[in-house]
């Protein structure tokens, strides 16, 4: 009888500190067979992660691991890797057991090339000359979809966007052809044409290789198509376990229920989104007693305050607020020293002309790459325009100068997409949101600016007693809604979300676009939002963009981009949505 290739028995892991002890994961068994993807569901602090790190050995020292993790090695003989060595550790890792890593950015050393990180991994098991590793390293590029790998092997990580990071680790997991590959939310924020072709090219490789997968999210939705069973953690806990097709047409517990239900494709526009919260009656842990998601009264009630309060009327009169006219912005890309070629421009935004009217919110969607972000930065003046204007309220953004920008800049705010990236880690929440008060004279005292923070605080589902901590004491989730609550504190009459909610658990993205909706009807702002998921974008705009290289290829209504497109770009993008035919 062939063993499991991975036994997981009992395993519990807890951290312990001089004031507590967390326990991350209580007493879970399951089993992964060669040849079968198991997906682990379950939002942020549910130990999905924390079960993935404990088979290799990578958890820090604070952590108390118990129970026993079965490894069936290359001959048969299984070995347990709670009691390997640090020795025979270092030559399963990244051989016989291979992880792709949640966050490319800080998973990849920022001073070597992306190629020469492959190439490190694939010489480190396989002993293969330099030259030898160097083509196996671009052709496992070319498997993953980079364009020119010839060339993108001797970039630096900061040259490539965050899908093409993501790619190049999932190269690098792939390079040893491992036995047992843990995925760890390896397509949170990429596109979903780059993430379907990732699932796709994980479940071809899995067939090929015939090896073991493991592959972790948040998302019930992605995994329809790619795992043969499913696991659901909630607090460390399994709450529900069975094949991909029982879980997913037939749940039986409240927690799988409420992450089908959340996620945005299966709602119309503007309707409040259910969360986690509204499929426990009461008591979060009383898995027994099951609210309706959705009541038809209260989203017929609710569908009729959206379209008096929140949606563009036929036959409103529309006042253009942002004016773009034929911008485009060019880099100038010296090839020269590392490839050999002249110096040529490189067109990230390409004669772009739209406008955003008063009490709108405009979705931009597109892959990455294709020139949001530059765009959304433009707008700003946050990039360098090469030519056209930007009308805002009758000014030409464009043409000012940093000293007449500066009083403009509290009515154009953004909120980016990394929200720890964007929080400065030594200072308090407190002091980075009152800074910009301080910055444009906003309020006379140091206690308003203070009362002021605390009542956005409270607006974003905080509380006065998160003023005085750092952004890492935060979870995703809040720290996004901290950088909402910032965009906020100057009430700017514009605002740019730039893929706000696309690394957030689906649960957690649910309460943040309700937010937003609810922040609009408050503070009537007009906005912009950045995605590259056109499911998310037609749930939250009035109207879409669709960009493809720099260019617009679409743009119309959401909901007739969304089910009526004509451009076969978009076609594309929404035919690569997830879980489309999961009916719940």
């Amino acid at each position: 009888m062939i063993k499991p290739l991975l036994q997981v028995q009992n395993l519990s892991v807890s951290f312990t500190s001089e004031a507590s002890v967390n326990c991350a994961v209580q007493n879970i068994s399951f089993t992964v067979d060669a040849g079968e993807i198991l997906a682990i569901v379950g939002e942020s602090g549910s130990g999905k992660s924390v079960t993935a790190l404990s088979l290799l050995q990578l958890l820090p020292q604070q952590a108390l691991v118990e129970g026993k993790l079965l490894f069936a090695t290359a001959n048969q003989q299984a070995v347990d890797l709670l009691q390997t060595s640090g020795r025979q550790m270092n030559s399963i890792r990244g051989k016989d057991i291979a992880m792709i890593f949640q966050e490319p950015m800080t998973s990849l050393n920022p001073v070597i090339t992306c190629g020469r990180q492959v190439m490190e991994s694939i010489q480190l098991h396989q002993h293969i000359s330099a030259n030898a590793a160097r083509h196996k390293t671009i052709e496992l590029l070319q498997q993953v979809e980079l364009p020119n790998p010839t060339e993108l092997i001797d970039r630096y990580p900061h040259q490539l966007s965050g899908g093409q990071k993501q790619r190049v680790m999932i190269a690098m997991a792939m390079s040893c052809n491992p036995s047992l590959l843990i995925a760890d939310e390896p397509t949170t924020a990429l596109d979903v044409t780059v993430q379907k072709t990732i699932l796709e090219l994980i479940k071809n490789l899995q067939q090929k290789t015939g090896m073991g997968v493991i592959f972790i999210t948040h998302d019930l939705g992605i995994v329809a198509d790619i795992a043969d069973s499913i696991l659901v953690l909630y607090k460390g806990q399994i709450v529900e376990q069975g094949t991909t097709n029982q879980v997913l047409q037939h749940p039986q517990q409240p927690y799988t229920k409420a992450l089908l239900a959340c996620r945005p494709a299966l709602h119309k526009h503007g309707v409040k989104l259910p969360v986690v919260s509204d499929f426990f009656d009461g008591n979060e842990n009383n898995h027994a007693h099951v609210k309706k998601t959705l009541v038809t009264s209260e989203i017929d009630e609710h569908k009729t305050l959206l379209n008096a309060d929140n949606q563009i009327a036929d036959n409103a009169v529309l006042t253009p607020v942002l004016n773009v006219e034929k911008l485009s912005v060019h880099y100038s890309v010296n090839r020269s020293f590392l490839f050999g070629k002249p110096t040529q421009p490189f067109k990230a935004v390409d004669e772009v002309s739209f406008n955003v009217s008063k009490g709108e919110t405009l979705g931009l969607v597109g892959e990455s790459g294709c020139g949001k972000t530059t765009l959304g930065r433009a707008i700003l003046q946050l990039t360098p325009v090469t030519s056209g204007s930007i009308i805002l309220n009758g000014s030409n953004l464009a043409s000012l100068s940093s000293n007449e920008l500066r009083p403009l800049r509290k009515e154009l705010q953004m909120v980016f997409q990394d929200p720890y990236g964007s929080l400065n880690p030594r200072i308090t929440i407190g002091n980075a949101m009152t800074e910009p008060m301080n910055v444009h004279g906003i309020l006379n005292s140091k206690g308003q600016r203070k009362e002021r923070v605390v009542d956005l605080l409270e607006k974003v589902n905080l509380t006065a007693e998160h003023f005085n901590r750092y952004p890492h004491q935060f979870s995703g989730g809040q720290r996004q809604r901290i950088c909402i609550a910032r965009a906020l504190v100057l009430n700017p009459s514009f605002l740019i979300f730039d893929e706000s909610v696309s690394a957030l658990d689906v649960s957690v993205q649910a309460q943040v676009l309700n937010l937003l909706n609810d922040l609009k009807k408050e503070f009537g702002f007009t906005s912009i939002f950045i995605s590259h998921d056109l499911s998310v974008v037609r749930y939250i705009s009035d109207r879409i963009l669709v960009m493809n290289k720099g260019k617009i290829v679409e743009e119309g209504p959401a909901d007739e981009v969304y089910t009526n497109p004509r451009n076969d770009y978009t076609k594309k993008l929404i035919a690569a949505v997830p879980g489309k035919s999961i009916v719940f």
